[in-house]
């Protein structure tokens, strides 16, 4: 039997993790909220099964989980049965690894499996959110109908990635080239030029120093400096893979000046979207604040959001506990929500954040782009002045010794 390792709450509301051995995820997942435990993480060990290696492997688009949840939906509204939908999906899906996971999944099916359980067998490749909405539909008996929430919920996190990454195309490609142009400036063309003027007895400025410094450093220990980025880089993302290194890196970008407004409206946008589609489809508040804290990305909005399940787990309002941080969840939130306890409208409040926060992510990404392209200008133009002045000034040094 396959080992899974976790991180979750217990009761005492602190973190734990160790490992528990289950058939699959999905169980495990239900051993552990047996036990009172909260769970935040589970991951398999070892991973060494066909279908998880299959898993690791799978590239598939965002557009491809849509487009599948979207005619699966269209199809069971038409009255097909779900293992001829699945079966049709199959032929029709042209990436070769989605069709081997659709494959199975509707072998699973025929063998008497639920849709929901079935999917559960490949978390990376459907998320929490899914699996939830569409677990609730088959009990409901609504399914089509949960797979249309569900459609519409996956749409609208599809357009806030693209709004994202839209915004950071432009900065990124400029300090991506300004760092490769600077480089090979470094090593190819400042050498050549401050030699120049070491060979003249002339008195340089300090900015010159610098630059002939720099330069002689860069052509000497080249192959240094580029395996010492390469080297660099490769070490942040394997930290950025790790729990606490993500974790450092959202706190950071929570608390740095211009990007930390688009991170907290961007995950108040998500949270209050997908906890209003969850209850709009029928999950229980507790369970649907638990699939809400693991569709997050920011690791803090989760562990926050998935405290306050527990929280409300044992009678505490939902408002109370998300106010606990309001750099988070600033007051306004926290009051809306609490309104929404109050009148029992807690979805319709939701929806009402979520529509705002959308907005406003839009308008600040907007506003971001048209500060970010004036700044890089600004600091492209100073590097320029700078290089200009330190080696246009010795020039007439140079210059004035020659006559």
């Amino acid at each position: 039997m396959p080992s899974f390792k976790y991180i979750a709450i217990g009761k005492d509301g602190q973190k734990q993790s160790a490992s528990i051995e289950a058939p699959n995820l999905a169980v495990a997942g239900h051993l552990l909220k047996d036990q009172g435990l909260l769970p935040m993480e589970i991951a398999e060990e070892g991973g060494s099964s066909g279908a998880n290696f299959i898993q690791g492997l799978s590239s598939i688009s965002f557009d491809e989980k849509i487009s599948f949840v979207e005619n699966l939906g269209v199809m069971l509204k038409a009255g097909i049965a779900i293992s001829r939908a699945l079966q049709i999906l199959v032929k029709q899906t042209s990436n070769a690894r989605f069709k081997v996971i659709l494959s199975d999944i509707y072998n699973q099916v025929e063998q008497g499996k639920g849709l929901s359980e079935a999917l559960a067998k490949y978390p990376k490749v459907f998320p929490s959110i899914a699996i939830s909405m569409i677990k609730v539909g088959e009990i409901s008996g609504g399914l089509d109908k949960s797979l249309e929430y569900l459609s519409n919920q996956l749409h609208r996190e599809a357009d806030l990635k693209s709004k994202v990454k839209g915004a950071m195309i432009y900065p990124s490609v400029i300090i991506c080239a300004m760092v490769v142009i600077g480089i090979l400036l470094s090593i190819f063309v400042l050498p050549s030029l401050t030699s120049i003027f070491t060979e003249q007895n002339v008195s340089l400025p300090f900015t010159t120093q610098i630059v002939v410094a720099f330069a002689s450093f860069m052509s000497g220990h080249s192959v240094v400096v580029i395996g010492g980025l390469i080297g660099f880089v490769v070490l942040l993302i394997a930290v950025y893979r790790t729990y606490a290194g993500k974790k450092a890196f959202d706190f950071m970008t929570l608390h740095f000046y211009i990007v930390n407004t688009v991170i907290i409206k961007l995950n108040l946008a998500r949270f209050s979207r997908i906890l209003s589609s969850l209850l709009k489809s029928g999950i229980p508040i507790i369970q649907a604040l638990e699939v809400a804290g693991e569709s997050l990305d920011n690791t803090l909005y989760k562990e926050l959001v998935s405290a306050a399940a527990a929280d409300v787990k044992i009678g505490k309002p939902l408002a109370e506990s998300l106010g606990k941080d309001q750099t988070l969840f600033p007051v306004l939130v926290v009051q809306m929500i609490q309104v929404g306890e109050e009148s029992g409208s807690v979805q319709e409040i939701l929806e009402q954040l979520a529509s705002h926060y959308e907005t406003e992510v839009d308008d600040t990404l907007k506003n971001l782009s048209s500060i970010i392209e004036p700044l890089l200008l600004l600091f492209i133009g100073g590097v320029v002045g700078f290089l200009a002045m330190a080696l246009i000034t010795p020039i007439y040094s140079v210059y004035q010794n020659a006559q």
